[in-house]
């Protein structure tokens, strides 16, 4: 089956609630390529080795949580953004990109389907006060000490996190916010929850979690944001009876 770009694009930005959400990056179509979709690539980044991939499956569109045209960098098109940007003109690909309305999402978001591969159930926002804010708390399947909450992590998303806290204390409550949201740590301790997992560390998050006595756990940008894209592909498939395919093109980071 196929549906046109304009009917894909209006669909996707209806159930994403794009408009309804600041961003610092154009949410919806970025690139503009086959007024017919039959075949997209899903995954987490659009980087070049992911364009790569999707010419070799013939696809019409890449569906991505990281596009382009981030707020405050260079808006000329040069090195490797011409490259990307060549390539996928060439081959007339669509690029399609949500960030923070993927992240955001009750269903499909990076955050919702986080908290779906670690088994964690949902109470609430990170922030009732400001909904702006991604993320959510709630309680693990089973309280974990903080050396078996690490080890879980790393079996679910297949990479070893980093652990700021003594890995003999029990942890019962967490909150979490996918990607690069180290700067919500105190948010997470305003909780009052117990653990705290994120995408990425910086230097000061440590001395927080240290003098707090909350855990932090860093399991990788990557790795925590790979389910958001791959859930609406899968819905995307279904309701538009797309062939969709799911190219994790691994990142340590």
């Amino acid at each position: 089956m196929a549906v046109t770009r304009k009917e894909l694009i209006s669909h996707l930005d209806h159930i994403l609630q794009s408009r309804k959400i600041r961003d610092y990056c154009p949410n919806g179509l970025q690139v503009s390529g086959n007024e017919t979709i039959q075949k997209v690539v899903t995954g987490v980044t659009a980087n070049q080795a992911l364009i790569e991939a999707a010419i070799a499956e013939e696809a019409d569109a890449i569906f991505v949580h990281h596009g382009y045209f981030w707020k405050g960098e260079d808006e000329c098109i040069t090195g490797i953004k011409k490259e990307r940007i060549k390539a996928l003109l060439l081959n007339d690909i669509n690029l399609i990109a949500y960030h923070l309305p993927l992240d955001m999402h009750p269903i499909y978001g990076n955050n919702i389907q986080l908290a779906d591969v670690l088994g964690i159930q949902v109470d609430g926002p990170l922030d009732e006060s400001d909904p702006s804010v991604p993320g959510n708390i709630g309680r693990l399947p089973r309280p974990m000490t903080g050396g078996e909450l690490s080890a879980w992590v790393a079996q679910c998303l297949q990479r070893e996190p980093l652990h700021i806290g003594e890995s003999g204390d029990t942890i019962e409550t967490v909150a979490w916010c996918t990607g690069g949201a180290q700067g919500y740590l105190q948010k997470a301790i305003d909780a009052g929850v117990d653990a705290y997992i994120t995408g990425e560390a910086n230097e000061p998050a440590v001395h927080l979690a240290r003098e707090t006595g909350t855990h932090f756990f860093s399991a990788g940008h990557h790795a925590t944001e790979r389910y958001g894209a791959k859930a609406v592909g899968e819905y995307l498939a279904d309701e538009f009876d797309l062939d969709v395919v799911f190219i994790d093109i691994d990142n340590p980071v």
